[in-house]
């Protein structure tokens, strides 16, 4: 399977991984038979996202559609960041293979449950896709 330079170099070198202690939103997706389990960790103020943190238990897609995810939503409003899509993290990692596409929607699924969580957190209604 052929991957770009930049899913290989968001694989060997990941941005943001790890947790925050006392995050206000997190977003867990996966399916442990499939083997990808993805976690984003979310730090908000003024409705931005101060910081973002990842934890992905998966393949080498999967570590890097965490890490380009993230990047792309640090310094975003929560309606930003809502918006970006698994096309646009599998675009800015110069593409995934396609039986690899679904990691770039755990990352899109795991950003919007972190959302949601931190909205709950808050006593506001969650968004819906």
């Amino acid at each position: 399977m052929d991957y770009s330079l930049k899913v290989m170099d968001h694989f060997s070198s990941p941005r943001n991984m790890g947790s925050i202690e006392n995050s206000d939103g997190v977003g867990e997706v996966g399916n442990a038979k499939c083997g990808d389990i993805m976690k984003i960790y979310l730090k908000v103020e003024d409705n931005r996202i101060a910081d973002v943190k990842f934890q992905t238990f998966g393949c080498g897609a999967a570590i890097a559609s965490s890490s380009m995810a993230t990047e792309m939503i640090k310094g975003k409003t929560l309606e930003e960041a809502w918006k970006l899509s698994n096309k646009a993290v599998a675009e800015a990692l110069d593409g995934l293979p396609p039986i690899k596409m679904h990691c770039s929607m755990l990352a899109e699924e795991a950003i919007h449950e972190a959302i949601n969580d931190y909205l709950k957190k808050k006593g506001l209604e969650p968004w819906n896709d």
